[in-house]
């Protein structure tokens, strides 16, 4: 398969060909629906046959998630995969690895819920991935994949971001965009670091005793107060830097605008029909996607929210990611929310009518 050549593929299938390509180490995850086809794909493509890098399936999430943090702490690119009730098992693994500043990617194709819910598609993961998930305070840069091409596009972002800012970082997909099938152009082959190349690039690294260093030592513990104060203090620095650096969203006929919907990940392309159809019928709408869920948009909302008449928040959950944009607004105009739960994905007539409703009274 050649650079540029347009293949049609799930976007499940996508993670696991983009994960070969840009120069991935190591995958470690436990099969639940609907993204086992990321652990099938790699099997199939024996990627330790042709760049080295390692495919395990775990004995379990926990597991999983351990395994990236010792591969992550030595400079290796790694990655694990799982669905919503997996993902919550890992909580305390990505919470040590965001304590000992490990980079490492999580991908959660999201699945109905609470509890085992059902396989069917939703957003109702939004606060665990946005607010951390685990214990302590501490942020996950999370993005917001809407089509096939971006569940590839943003496996090299993610380990980019992993790595630049030492922290984990979540591809928050869900079970539509997951088992959809799109045409994608799959990434350039990256050749994976070296050993000598992460000693030079990550002198953080567990890389073994060295000669003209003291042994380094990843954790998440200190046991002083004032040193874990200081820590802390750091890591929120890192996180403000974060916030100002690497904010992403997109918009669509938001300027002349009287109304905008503000959706994410398959949401959003629901919600891109229902801003077709309102225009059709003489209603301007425009639609807000932030590709980023953290760190949030919360200035380019503020700034796009100045003359409209209201915002309609469209997720497939109860209503999770418009607290942010309410906070966003400050209270300067009316922001509602429509969802649907339990699985079933939102019709775009359904989200007109729910801007007519609640918006246009």
């Amino acid at each position: 398969m050649n650079n540029k050549e347009v293949t049609l593929m799930k976007g499940n299938e996508a993670i696991a060909h983009a994960a070969v390509r840009c120069g991935c180490d190591a995958f470690f995850g436990y099969p639940i629906t609907p993204q086992t086809e990321i652990i099938e794909t790699l099997s199939m493509l024996k990627p330790w046959e042709t760049t080295g890098m390692v495919v395990l399936q775990a004995e379990s999430e926990v597991a999983s998630i351990n395994m990236v943090y010792g591969g992550g702490g030595a400079g290796k690119r790694v990655f694990t995969t799982s669905s919503s009730p997996g993902v919550a098992l890992m909580q305390e693994g990505i919470s040590y690895m965001a304590g000992a500043e490990v980079p490492g990617v999580i991908v959660n194709v999201q699945r109905g819920g609470p509890g085992l819910g059902t396989i069917q598609p939703s957003q109702g993961d939004y606060f665990q991935a946005t607010r951390g998930g685990g214990n302590g305070d501490y942020n996950v840069i999370v993005l917001a994949p809407a089509s096939v091409q971006e569940m590839a596009d943003f496996v090299d972002l993610a380990f980019e971001l992993a790595f630049r800012y030492r922290t984990p970082t979540m591809i928050l997909s869900d079970g539509i965009i997951g088992q959809m099938m799109e045409k994608v152009v799959l990434p350039p082959m990256k050749p994976r670091l070296t050993d000598e190349e992460i000693i030079k690039r990550y002198p953080w690294a567990t890389t073994g005793r060295k000669k003209d260093r003291q042994p380094n030592i990843i954790t998440s513990l200190e046991l002083s107060s004032e040193v874990m104060e200081r820590r802390n203090i750091a890591l929120q620095k890192k996180y403000r830097q974060i916030e100002e650096s690497e904010v992403r969203f997109e918009t669509h006929l938001c300027d002349d605008a009287d109304y905008v919907i503000v959706a994410f990940g398959s949401a959003s392309r629901i919600a891109e029909k229902s801003v077709e159809i309102c225009r059709e019928e003489g209603i301007k709408v425009g639609l807000f996607r932030p590709i980023t869920l953290w760190p949030f948009p919360t200035k380019a909302i503020a700034d796009i929210a100045q003359n409209k008449k209201g915002i309609l928040v469209a997720e497939i959950n109860a209503g999770q990611m418009v607290q942010d944009v309410r906070l966003a607004v400050e209270n300067a105009l009316p922001v509602e929310h429509f969802g649907r739960l339990g699985g079933i994905v939102p019709d775009p007539q359904e989200i007109v009518e729910a801007l007519k409703t609640k918006l246009r009274k």
